[in-house]
């Protein structure tokens, strides 16, 4: 079967799962780089793999909180696309791709807008060319929550959801505890350096809520979308935004082919994201692992080159040979 996923005895436990991809070295990909400017006066990156054909279809990935077309999971999704000869472009969030946006606001985990003009640009650029989405963790929710919301409207034909945060309040208070808090330091580290470098800017420090000393006490995820990603995006508080953004309540509304995949194991998560069957819409395949980790799924192979179930499994879904 396509969809059966066992971890090797050596990779059983979640953190082994979600660590060691993050250290085991991928080819870098050959990418060009487009720029798209937006209507608000900022742009974001495409990377691209490859140039697109003619009516062939385009796959296009979409990362995760602080990722970019060089985190582990794009580099292997970027090779196996190689080589099947398929085209393939990263979508960057704003602030993502090396350089830093030009807004005081960035991105969020509900932030559709910016995806679907990504989408509108390739669709008109390639009308002839299927376009197949994957949407990694953060990236993943926004994916759900772009299907959910667009519905029939949806500029995509297939989707391919990973590790996503579907309820975000759950997600953040489970960081907050156990072996999880070391993952949520090490990203609230990086959104710090963002942040603090537009505050560095005197143009934009006017229009963000807080100093830097502020922006040092912030040690949860929590306490950050509390006092940056909810007022720079247009919240009224963090439990609004959580409420607004999680992508739970949108599987349902699905009516474009869409695989998402879960383990149940991963340290990001609690049982919260996983949707009841009545939550789950006939378009949507849903995928509960017992193992895997966050983003891991290591399959096989060895400690020094481990075999992951991702790639296989995404592009099968993809290009229709799932069945």
């Amino acid at each position: 079967m396509l969809n059966t996923f066992i971890p090797p005895w050596w990779a059983k436990s979640p953190h082994i799962q979600t660590i060691l991809p993050v250290f085991t070295k991928v080819a870098k990909p050959v990418l060009q780089r487009q720029r798209i400017e937006l209507p608000d006066g900022d742009f974001i990156d495409l990377d691209w793999q490859g140039s697109p054909q003619e009516g062939a279809p385009i796959v296009v990935i979409i990362h995760g909180l602080e990722g970019s077309s060089q985190s582990h999971y794009a580099r292997r999704l970027l090779l196996a696309c190689k080589e099947k000869q398929l085209t393939a472009v990263v979508h960057h969030h704003r602030s993502c791709s090396g350089e830093s946006n030009r807004l005081a606001r960035s991105y969020h985990s509900g932030d559709t807008d910016d995806l679907q003009f990504s989408l509108l640009k390739l669709q008109q650029t390639y009308p002839q060319s299927p376009l197949l989405a994957v949407g990694y963790s953060l990236g993943g929710n926004v994916l759900t929550k772009y299907q959910g919301e667009y519905r029939d409207e949806s500029l995509l034909t297939r989707a391919v959801v990973v590790s996503a945060p579907l309820q975000l309040s759950a997600c953040a208070k489970r960081l907050e505890n156990g072996f999880s808090k070391v993952y949520q330091s090490h990203l609230i580290k990086q959104l710090q350096q963002k942040i603090s470098g537009k505050l560095a800017d005197p143009d934009l420090a006017s229009t963000i809520p807080l100093n830097q000393m502020q922006v040092a006490q912030l040690h949860t995820f929590y306490e950050f979308d509390d006092k940056v990603t909810a007022p720079l995006h247009g919240f009224a508080s963090v439990d609004d935004y959580y409420a607004r953004a999680s992508g739970l309540p949108f599987v349902s509304r699905i009516t474009k082919p869409t695989l998402i995949l879960h383990a149940k194991d991963d340290p990001f998560m609690t049982d919260d994201v996983i949707p009841h069957p009545s939550q789950v819409s006939e378009h949507v395949e849903y995928e509960l692992h017992a193992y895997g980790g966050h983003v891991g799924f290591i399959e096989g192979g060895t400690p020094w080159k481990p075999r992951y179930y991702l790639e296989r499994r995404i592009l099968d879904f993809l290009l229709g040979d799932d069945h």
